[in-house]
């Protein structure tokens, strides 16, 4: 059996703890996870078998604290094998556990704690000079115990059967923070199966490859990453602090092969690549690839022209991790300008505010249906869902005429000038051609006169001469920019507000400061 057709039979497994066994019965003394220490002899490797095992013994420790099928368990842990092998040991128990980014703080997780009802949080004690277990005494959290070097331990004798159904809610996540109230986003043991499938068989991996995990494992991106390594039996490099150059060491010294998260990682190796432009940054790096945020045509082209690496950009979101996903197959045009195509089981519709389907190339709502769709939201809040079973994403984009899917912007992210709608991406977009730009975020900021006003932020590299609104507005101009859709308002500023998660740009944070 070939490795796709291995993958495809494995992406039929009912639940994630499944999937780890079959993967590990195939090969259990193939590596899966290899953590990157800042000393190489720290490093540390995990197998399949090895998570397989460590893991049921994990959850048998967690039994005998207490967890059973259907405890809401919440952990804040950082990337490290750790991290993998509780959460692995919580899906082999059949509980629900709560996912939170290991920034975030006392709001934040309080607001987790409570919502999700938990009756148990991990913790990793004092982790990079913040004392987490101080700040879970603090907010009263419950059955608080500290996950980063040991982890619970028991016989797995006094385990019940594993869970055999896939399609219970076991997974609450936390939307990332782009907005200033975040909801519990309700998964199954399925629906991340799924997602982590459309990202496997889009980047077409295989067990020769060796990727690498630089974000937030509690981020949705994490069981995601793990279902492709499960489905294709190849290894992982975790790095608990991702900063740069000094990760670069541990790339290179691992050979990994695919590397990425976001566009702004894709960024950071580009400006580390620019300081030794004759000398590739990772030499093994064969494919950039990542989602959770817009993706500039200039900067497709950059990363292959300057990387010398393949960069293939996805369309995922808390709700439904995967959806889109351009493929390396793709061709250069559809790579730089679209989010590529979903993969089968996922339907991908256009609608207009009413929820009509649109034509093939006309825009609109973007509205999803498939597998890897969530359950819908914590408590009784608002129903994302319309009249045919579509989740309303809040996203705007058009269908090309072979499928690939053209993102233009969030329907609150509109700017609403003199009546006239203006797409906020497509400014960004034209913005990052500009010498002197390193990212840039374009709001509408209200005005007594315009009922909205184009607002730009531009963050700028170190060194770089400070831009003026005549000189943005020429090369907007230059570009073909329409004379409404100029911005009247410029603000440069040091560093765009990020979450924690993919580093997408917070533009309420922008609005409430420059409104």
């Amino acid at each position: 059996m070939t490795d796709i057709a291995t993958a495809h039979a494995l992406a039929q497994a009912p639940t994630l703890w499944e999937l780890v066994t079959r993967r590990a019965a195939l090969g259990p003394d193939a590596p899966v996870l290899v953590e990157a220490a800042a000393d190489p002899a720290d490093d540390r490797r995990l197998t399949f078998g090895q998570l397989r095992d460590r893991a049921e013994r994990t959850a048998a420790g967690l039994h005998d604290a207490g967890v059973r099928p259907g405890t809401v368990v919440a952990w804040q842990l950082p990337t490290r094998i750790e991290t993998v092998v509780l959460s692995v040991a919580l899906a082999r128990l059949g509980a629900v556990q709560s996912p939170v980014i290991p920034f975030y703080r006392d709001r934040e997780v309080g607001f987790a704690l409570r919502e999700s009802g938990a009756a148990h949080f991990a913790v990793p004690g004092e982790w990079r000079g913040y004392d987490h277990t101080a700040m879970a005494r603090r907010l009263g959290a419950p059955g608080v115990f500290e996950a980063y070097d040991d982890l619970p331990d028991g016989d797995p004798a006094v385990l019940p059967p594993p869970p055999a159904s896939g399609t219970d809610v076991r997974w609450i996540y936390w939307t990332s923070g782009t907005t200033s109230d975040p909801k519990g986003v309700l998964h199954t043991d399925r629906s991340l199966i799924a997602g982590g499938s459309c990202l496997a068989h889009a980047l077409r991996l295989g067990r020769d490859d060796v990727g690498s995990i630089a974000f937030p494992y509690a981020h949705i991106g994490g069981p995601d990453y793990l279902v492709m390594l499960l489905l294709y039996g190849f290894p992982a490099v975790l790095f608990e602090k991702f900063a740069m150059p000094d990760a670069l060491d541990g790339y290179r010294r691992h050979g990994v092969t695919v590397a990425g998260g976001s566009t702004a990682f894709y960024s950071m190796f580009l400006a580390e690549q620019r300081k030794h432009p004759q000398q590739k940054l990772i030499p093994s790096l064969r494919l950039l690839a990542g989602g959770g945020a817009p993706k500039p045509p200039e900067l497709y082209h950059a990363v292959v022209r300057e990387l010398g690496c393949q960069l293939t950009h996805g369309y995922g979101m808390t709700e439904v991790p995967m959806i889109t996903m351009g493929a390396p197959d793709d061709t250069p045009e559809n790579l730089a300008t679209t989010e590529g195509r979903p993969p089968s089981g996922m339907e991908v519709r256009i609608t207009d505010p009413e929820g009509k389907p649109l034509p093939t190339g006309t825009e609109g709502e973007v509205r999803l249906r498939g597998e890897a769709v969530c359950q819908g939201y914590l408590g009784a809040g608002e129903d994302p869902f319309d009249a045919d079973g579509f989740l309303v994403t809040g996203d705007l984009g058009r269908l090309t005429a072979d499928g690939h899917l053209v993102l233009t912007g969030r329907s609150k992210d509109v700017i609403i000038r003199k009546g006239e709608n203006i797409s906020a991406k497509e400014v960004e977009d034209l913005l990052h051609g500009l010498p002197g730009v390193g990212d840039a975020a374009v709001i509408g900021l209200p005005d007594p006169e315009r009922g909205e006003r184009v607002c730009a932020v531009v963050e700028q590299p170190a060194g770089a001469d400070p831009l003026t609104l005549a000189t943005v507005t020429a090369h907007l101009r230059a570009a073909g920019l329409a004379t409404h859709k100029l911005p009247e308002q410029l603000e440069l500023v040091e560093s765009l507000p990020r979450n924690d998660a993919l580093r997408k740009v917070l533009k309420y944070k922008l609005r409430e400061r420059f409104s």
